[in-house]
């Protein structure tokens, strides 16, 4: 693969510094230059693009979210937004306006530069496989989204006695990009979608939540953290908190979740397989498995379940995917699927899950 040239861009002199050292050490690295806002980031980009950014969001004169806006318009770059925990709900806005992933600054551990270069490291494989043509696409209307967020549909709230099981289970698995595919995908349900839907996002533990609540804003379903033995309701999502797995097991009341640690050797958390494979042995044919952005494979294994219970899976097509490791997985384990573009993907889900009259 080739080399790549990266654009550091904070304000703090101490971390650009930190950062592009990492960044130098990579051998999938050429070159590190260094911006200490985002005026001086877009003279650099408009003189010489990079192949990738790394962006602090808080920055004086031009900070990091008006950056990415002009950025986006006029050269679709991949950005990576280094945060701290007290901003998830600022990484998850940036994500919003095209950034394609975050890393966490390492908060009280025994080695935190070295936590923060094997992220970056592990960021760095994920630039170097990234469709172009996905990452133009996926930031078109990136600013109508964000102001659609503010104004959502909303049904009104549903008193718990009311809660009806679900017809159908649909099971997300989803990595780097997955956060706006989704979001995507959660604006292009209705109400009358007779299913639930159980997220595995591959994501650090404490973001989870936020990223849920981001998530409940942009349609008509409900969208919450999942929580153990939580049964699963009609019109509802659950998104898998970072660091576990959910599994779906059997309850005297239809459906329920199971929060567990990954399964030994798993290299993916929250694990897409663990989660398929859990829908297939207790939904059978009731189980729509749906395999979005992402490097790697997770996923494919268990997709492979489903579809001999007689469920449906659909994945989102390599073209319009940011990552297409995931869905060209699926594609190779040579499984009966669907593969959509990530705007149509959520109308085959409405389709699939529609509410037949009463």
């Amino acid at each position: 693969m080739r080399r790549l040239r990266a654009l550091v861009v904070d304000d703090s002199s101490l971390n650009r510094r930190t950062i592009a050292a990492m960044l130098g050490e990579l051998d999938a690295v050429s070159q590190v230059d260094l911006a200490g806002d985002g005026a001086e980031a877009l003279r650099v980009v408009e003189a010489s693009p990079p192949d990738f950014i790394t962006l602090d969001l808080e920055m004086p004169r031009l900070d990091g979210y008006e950056f990415l806006q002009l950025l986006m318009d006029r050269h679709p770059i991949p950005v990576v937004v280094v945060s701290g925990l007290s901003a998830k709900e600022n990484v998850f806005r940036a994500l919003e306006l095209g950034a394609i992933d975050f890393l966490a600054k390492p908060e009280g551990e025994d080695s935190p530069l070295e936590s923060l270069r094997r992220q970056l490291e592990e960021k760095v494989r994920v630039i170097q496989q990234l469709s172009p043509l996905a990452l133009r696409e996926s930031n078109r209307g990136g600013l109508e989204l964000e102001q659609d967020m503010r104004t959502p549909r909303r049904l009104p709230p549903e008193p718990s006695v009311l809660k009806r099981v679900p017809s159908k289970v649909v099971v997300i698995g989803a990595s780097t990009g997955g956060p706006k595919a989704l979001v995507t995908l959660f604006r292009h349900l209705h109400e009358e979608v007779d299913a639930a839907v159980v997220i595995a996002q591959h994501m650090p533990p404490r973001f989870t939540r936020t990223f849920a609540d981001r998530l409940d804003r942009t349609g008509v379903m409900r969208v919450a953290e999942a929580k153990q033995y939580e049964r699963l309701a009609r019109g509802y999502a659950y998104v898998c908190p970072g660091g576990r797995c959910v599994e779906i097991v059997p309850s005297d009341r239809g459906p329920a979740l199971r929060l567990v640690s990954p399964d030994s050797g798993s290299h993916y958390v929250p694990s897409a397989n663990q989660l398929f494979r859990s829908a297939a042995r207790v939904l059978g044919a009731q189980a729509i498995a749906v395999v979005l952005t992402g490097m790697g494979d997770d996923g494919a294994e268990g997709v492979r379940e489903i579809s001999k219970r007689g469920g449906d899976v659909l994945i989102e097509a390599p073209e319009t995917a940011v990552v297409s490791g995931m869905p060209l997985a699926v594609q190779r384990a040579g499984v009966r699927h669907q593969s959509l573009g990530i705007w149509a993907l959520g109308d085959r889900i409405a389709e699939l899950t529609r509410l037949e009259p009463q």
